[in-house]
């Protein structure tokens, strides 16, 4: 048998969507992308502040009139942005909100979650990463429970 690719990361990820001008607003003003390239006027590249890729996410346009796959059908089921401290996560928390993104938020041990769509129904999830030598038993474990962010915030902020 061959031996399997060695994967360092993922590098970028790509989706569809109806109109870019939607798409990329959303984008720059959830996560702070930075548009960096727009080709045919029908695909944009959009890099994450700070990010060494040339760009994080890729947005191709296919119509205002695409339809969205029906939940629970086959492919992509969400993309996982992490940021770095969980007064980041609270902070995105806020701004999803704001934008009316937000689907919900989820402790899973070792991660901290919340969870939206974009305005094309593309759902994603932003995550803090508890330190490692702090998962203990959620080491092997992907538990779903209530976040409570005050309380992670108690625990894990910056004071």
């Amino acid at each position: 048998m061959t031996e399997s690719a060695r994967i360092a990361r993922l590098n970028h990820a790509v989706l569809y969507v109806r109109s870019l001008e939607v798409a990329v607003d959303f984008y720059r003003r959830a996560f702070g992308f930075q548009e960096v390239a727009r080709e045919r006027g029908m695909m944009a590249f959009l890099r994450a502040a700070g990010s060494p890729n040339h760009h994080d996410l890729g947005l191709f346009a296919v119509g205002p009139e695409a339809p969205r796959p029906p939940r629970g059908s086959t492919g992509l089921y969400h993309l996982a942005w992490e940021v770095p401290t969980i007064e980041d996560l609270a902070a995105a928390a806020s701004v999803l909100s704001e934008l009316g993104a937000l689907g919900g938020a989820s402790d899973h041990g070792a991660t901290k979650s919340l969870y939206g769509r974009d305005p094309d129904g593309n759902e994603f999830e932003v995550m803090w990463m508890v330190p490692r030598e702090s998962w203990g038993e959620f080491e092997k474990q992907a538990i779903i429970a209530p976040l409570d962010m005050p309380a992670e915030i108690a625990r894990w902020g910056r004071g």
